[in-house]
C-alpha cells in the first residue's frame, strides 16, 4: 500500500463513521442539520446571503455506503452556500508589486491550503469592479477549472482576498472546516468530482454540480473529534511515507546492485571453483601471444606495438593464482577499431548503419538503424560479422564504453563512428569478455577516463580502450563463469 493509499484509506474509514466511536451524548447530524438550516434562514432574512432554490431529496440507491445511525447524508448545497470567484477584465493583468489588493489563482491553491509564494495582485484602478469575490478564512476553497478538486483554507494574512473565477468558495455555519475539508478531499467526493466535470472544451465544475454533491453529516463535537484522530495518524503516515520511499529506492536499486555485485564476483575468482587440471591463464596467455604471431605471419592481422607491462599499482584486486592480468588488447585479434558515419537517407538503400541505441542497452538490436546511400566493397573493414565486439566510444558518463556481442547476420550492417569494433582472439571467450566490459572494473574505468563534459557527450579513444585490464582465466573457466553468469543474471533481472 502506497502512502497516498494509506491516507485516502484512513479518509474512507473517516467518511464511513469508523475511525472513531459514536457518542449519544453529542446528539445526532438531525439536529445539527435543522440548527444549520435555521442559521441560512437567518442569514437570507438578513440578505447576507441568496435564497436558494431546494436541491431534490437523496434517494436510496445514491447513498454509497453506510453510516451510524446518528449520522445524516446531505448535499453540500444544503449545508454550505457555494460561491464563485470573478475574473479581471478582459485586455488587462495582474500585477506583481503589491497593490494592497491580493488575487488568488488556482496556481497558488495547493491540496488543503494556499501559496503566498508568487502572489499577484489586482490593479487599484479594477479592483472596485471585482470587489465582492473575496474569501475568507472561515470558508474553505475548492478549485473549479484547470486543476479541479484541489480543497483547502485560506491563511489568515490572506483572509479578504480577491478570488479567481476558477475557484469557488463554500460558506457555512456550525461546521468544523477540517472536518469538511477532509471529508472534501476523500475519494468519496472526489470521485463525485470527477463525475461531475464536464468533459467539452475546457473542464469546468458547475456551482449547481457542487450543490449537488452528496457528504456524510456527523454531530459537530464528532467531526472534530475525527480531525483530531487524522491529525494523530499524520505523522505514522509520514513515517510510513519515508519508509516506503526508501523501500521503493532499495527495490528499484537492489536490481541492478546484485547484477554489479555477481558480475565483480565472477571476475574476481568467487563465482566458480578452480581447476587444477583446466591449466592456468598464464598458460593460455603464452597460447594466445603463439596464436596472435601465427595471424600476422599470415598476414591476416597487423603487428601490434605492445602495451607496457602491468605495474604492481594498477592491479584493482586479488585474483586466483591461476588467473593472470592483462590488457583487453592482449585478447583481441588487433587494436579496437572506428566506425563511419555518412548521412542517413529517408530511403530504402543497401547499407544498414547502426545507431546507439543498438547497443545501449547491452544487447543487439537489429530494429536501431538509418539507411545510407554508399557503396562498399563486399571485404569493407565497416561490414559487421557474427560475433563482433562493440563497444560505444561516446555517450552520456554512465553509459560511454557500453558494449554488446553483435548476433546479425554477416554483412549485412555497418557500424557508426561512435562504436568501436573488436574480435576476440582463439583462446578467449567472447561472452566472458563482455561481461568483464560490462562489471563495475571496466564501467568505472571508462568513465573515469572519458574525455569532454556531459554536454559535449564524453568520449574514449582506442587507447583506452586498448589498456583496459582483464583478468584472464583459463578457456575453460571462461566458459564456466559464463554458464554462471547466464543462470543468476536472469533471477536479478526478475527483481525489477
Amino acid at each position: 500500500m502506497t502512502p497516498e493509499q494509506l491516507k485516502a484509506s484512513i479518509l474512507q474509514y473517516a467518511t464511513q463513521g469508523k475511525l472513531v466511536e459514536q457518542r449519544p451524548e453529542e446528539g445526532t447530524a438531525e439536529e445539527l442539520y435543522q440548527q444549520i438550516q435555521v442559521e441560512k434562514q437567518q442569514l437570507v432574512q438578513e440578505k447576507k446571503i441568496k435564497k436558494e432554490k431546494p436541491l431534490a431529496e437523496i434517494s436510496e440507491d445514491e447513498i454509497p455506503f453506510d453510516i451510524p445511525e446518528s449520522w445524516k447524508w446531505v448535499r453540500i448545497g444544503t449545508v454550505a452556500t457555494i460561491l464563485g470567484g470573478k475574473r479581471i477584465p478582459a485586455g488587462r493583468k495582474l500585477s506583481s508589486n503589491d497593490t494592497g489588493y491580493i488575487y488568488i489563482r488556482v496556481s497558488d491553491m495547493k491540496n488543503g491550503y494556499v501559496s503566498t509564494e508568487n502572489l499577484q495582485y489586482v490593479p487599484e484602478d479594477i479592483f472596485p469592479s471585482i470587489s465582492k469575490y473575496i474569501i475568507h478564512k472561515e470558508d474553505v476553497f475548492i478549485t473549479v477549472a484547470g486543476t479541479i478538486g484541489r480543497v483547502g483554507k485560506i491563511p489568515p494574512e490572506l483572509d479578504g482576498a480577491n478570488l479567481t473565477e476558477n475557484a469557488d468558495r463554500l460558506v457555512f455555519s456550525l461546521m468544523d472546516q477540517d472536518w469538511l475539508i477532509k471529508c472534501m478531499q476523500s475519494s468519496l467526493v472526489q470521485n463525485q468530482i470527477a463525475d461531475a466535470t464536464t468533459k467539452v472544451g475546457q473542464p469546468k465544475l458547475a456551482i449547481i454540480r457542487i450543490q449537488n454533491m452528496l457528504i456524510p453529516l456527523p454531530p459537530l463535537a464528532e467531526q472534530k473529534r475525527i480531525v483530531a484522530k487524522i491529525e494523530e495518524l499524520l505523522p505514522y503516515i509520514d513515517r510510513y511515507a519515508a519508509s516506503y520511499e526508501r523501500l521503493e529506492q532499495v527495490n528499484t536499486e537492489f536490481p541492478e546492485d546484485m547484477k554489479k555485485s555477481v558480475l565483480q564476483y565472477a571476475i574476481k575468482g568467487k563465482l566458480v571453483e578452480q581447476r587444477a587440471e583446466e591449466g592456468t591463464g598464464e598458460e593460455l596467455y603464452q597460447q594466445i601471444q603463439t596464436e596472435k604471431k601465427r595471424l600476422v605471419k599470415e598476414g591476416k592481422i597487423k603487428k601490434e606495438k605492445p602495451l607496457p607491462e602491468i605495474a604492481e599499482d594498477e592491479i584493482p584486486f586479488d585474483i586466483p593464482e591461476s588467473w593472470k592480468w592483462v590488457h583487453l588488447l592482449d585478447a583481441v585479434e588487433e587494436k579496437p577499431a572506428n566506425g563511419f558515419s555518412p548521412k542517413g537517407v529517408d530511403y530504402q538503400t543497401e547499407v544498414k548503419n547502426l545507431t546507439l541505441t543498438a547497443t545501449t542497452c547491452g544487447y543487439f538490436k537489429a530494429d536501431a538503424f538509418k539507411y545510407v546511400d554508399i557503396q562498399l566493397e563486399p571485404d569493407s573493414k565497416y561490414w559487421l560479422k557474427e560475433n563482433d565486439l562493440l563497444i560505444q566510444r561516446s555517450n552520456s558518463r554512465e553509459l560511454v564504453g557500453t558494449s554488446c556481442i553483435y548476433t546479425g547476420d554477416d554483412d549485412a550492417f555497418i557500424y557508426p563512428d561512435l562504436m568501436m569494433k573488436l574480435r576476440v582472439i582463439n583462446g578467449v571467450d567472447i561472452k566472458y569478455v563482455d561481461y568483464v566490459l560490462k562489471s563495475p572494473l571496466t564501467r568505472n574505468y571508462f568513465s573515469k577516463n572519458a574525455s569532454g563534459t556531459s554536454e559535449s557527450m564524453p568520449k574514449i579513444n582506442q587507447g583506452i580502450v586498448s589498456a583496459t585490464l582483464i583478468p584472464l582465466p583459463p578457456l575453460a573457466e571462461q566458459k564456466r563463469i559464463v554458464a554462471k553468469l547466464e543462470e543468476i543474471l536472469p533471477l536479478c533481472e526478475r527483481l525489477k
